[in-house]
């Protein structure tokens, strides 16, 4: 995520890129979003996902044009160094590398000519996979630099906070709920039994720790996903979420929802707010993305189906959900709606499929976060030619990774306060802040590599910088409004 430059990956279709992006966007947030939707109403809701879905859009296309401008800038310094050496080689050589210059210089010269006569328009081909850090480190200063690594950092340790949570808890009402069909009214308390004298609260903590003890280890090494892990956990998602979504429509087709959801309540839009920023993150991983994709012509109108897509699926999921179940009694992990409320699912079958499926796709997850937080680490506090002490690369630099969310999780398992803090905040970096300053700073750096009239084939649709700064005021009132809100609720209590 921090990386510099790597190979591009295997290539697939522009549809196959579809379908990633749309894996990617939707994940954990998506189940923390009905019970967002009910505290906040549903008319402030629809329409303040719809704007930040836009706002979302806007700000990936701001990345794909500063990864367009990254290629660009990269290819001219190749040229340049390759210049510099060969005007370098001229002026001192042997005997021997006269013989060996004279065969070559046939072959590198047209290669540079052409490379000069095709044009500005194929610099912009976004052909090698330069991740965020690696703009960052091209467009920023030394202070911005540091400043990404923070805000991606936080993000992360609110990921890997979010995903310890949601573990132990789906096994834990799976483990403790009632499922004689019996319990779909109920609202259980940390302190209700469990196991006899063990309450909720302390089956969750004996969860977190197995949860910690089997998946921690990890992140003291390197961890890889695979395609079929991929393939797998993308599967079970979709089964999940369409198996959810129909049930509750059929309940509120036989006239039998429970949902009254108010019309608008804004006391509940701040948590809403980074619930959403939160479901719609994909700007991070935008290079592994889209760099592999064979036929980037389209990629603009790629992301506006996705986006599409995806604000109708999040609409969709959220809406048969405040309409089928009281808002009272909705879950922060929507899927336990289903495991203990028999009038919903009567098979117990699928009853445990729903509650379980968060625990296989989030396990699955939470390494690779790691792994990822883990390097993040290392590149923000690394300096050229060095390297860290053994105990420091292979102890320290993990527990500073995997204590601080465990200690999180082992606190408080709200997950939609997680959820909107970490939106809220480094959300809001990294969606908005981040890429309209990559887009602003990378087209002042390349006006004088490229000339004024070169034209970025991947530039956004939002070109003017009026744009950039409406995104930048936009993510600073947000953070404002979000701060005060959360200052005045505490003084309130």
């Amino acid at each position: 995520m921090a990386g510099g430059i790597t190979e591009s990956g295997e290539p697939y279709s522009p549809f196959v890129g579809l379908v990633y992006m749309f894996n990617l966007i939707v994940g954990t947030g998506a189940l923390t979003m009905p019970k967002a939707f009910a505290t906040a109403g549903w008319v402030v809701s629809l329409s303040l996902i719809a704007f930040l879905g836009f706002m979302s859009y806007m700000t990936t296309t701001f990345v794909i044009e500063a990864m367009a401008a990254a290629n660009a800038q990269l290819r001219w310094k190749r040229r340049e160094r390759e210049e510099v050496h060969d005007s370098d080689s001229t002026s001192e050589y042997s005997d021997d590398d006269v013989m060996v210059r004279g065969r070559s210089e046939p072959e590198t010269k047209p290669i540079l000519s052409v490379q000069r006569s095709g044009g500005h328009a194929d610099q912009f081909d976004i052909l090698e996979r330069v991740e965020m850090g690696q703009m960052a480190s091209m467009f920023f200063n030394k202070v911005g630099i540091n400043m990404f690594y923070i805000c991606i950092i936080v993000y992360l340790y609110g990921d890997l906070a979010i995903y310890a949570a949601a573990v132990p808890i789906s096994l834990m009402e799976v483990a403790c709920g009632n499922h004689s069909c019996s319990a779909g009214s109920v609202k259980y308390n940390d302190t209700d039994p469990c196991w006899g004298s063990v309450s909720r609260k302390d089956a969750y903590r004996v969860f977190l720790g197995i949860f910690t003890l089997l998946l921690g280890p990890f992140t003291f090494f390197n961890a890889q996903k695979t395609k079929y892990l991929q393939i797998l956990t993308s599967l079970m998602r979709w089964i999940a979420f369409t198996m959810m979504i129909i049930l509750a429509l059929i309940r509120i087709g036989k006239g039998t929802g429970e949902g009254r959801p108010p019309v608008a309540s804004f006391s509940g839009v701040p948590n809403l707010f980074g619930v959403c920023v939160y479901s719609f993150m994909c700007q991070h991983s935008l290079p592994s993305l889209v760099t592999p994709i064979s036929d980037k012509k389209r990629v603009g109108t790629l992301v506006l189906a996705d986006y599409t897509l995806i604000l109708g699926f999040y609409v969709l999921l959220s809406f048969t959900a405040i309409f089928c179940f009281d808002s009272s009694l909705l879950h922060d992990m929507y899927t336990l709606n289903f495991t203990d409320n028999c009038n919903v699912l009567d098979i117990p079958f699928l009853r445990y499929f729903l509650g379980l499926f968060p625990v296989f796709t989030i396990s699955t997850n939470f390494p690779i976060i790691a792994v990822t937080l883990r390097n993040n680490w290392k590149t923000l506090f690394h300096r050229d030619g060095g390297t860290y002490p053994w105990v420091v690369d292979r102890v320290v630099f993990p527990l500073i990774t995997l204590v601080p969310p465990i200690v999180v999780a082992f606190c408080t398992h709200n997950l939609e306060s997680l959820v909107g803090i970490t939106g809220s905040y480094a959300g809001t970096g990294i969606q908005y802040i981040v890429p309209a300053c990559l887009v602003y700073l990378s087209r002042r750096h390349l006006e004088p590599v490229v000339g004024r009239d070169a034209i970025n084939k991947h530039q956004s649709p939002f070109r003017h910088a009026f744009w950039v700064w409406f995104v930048l005021a936009w993510a600073g009132s947000c953070l404002i409004f979000v701060t005060a809100n959360i200052i005045l609720t505490d003084t309130k209590t």
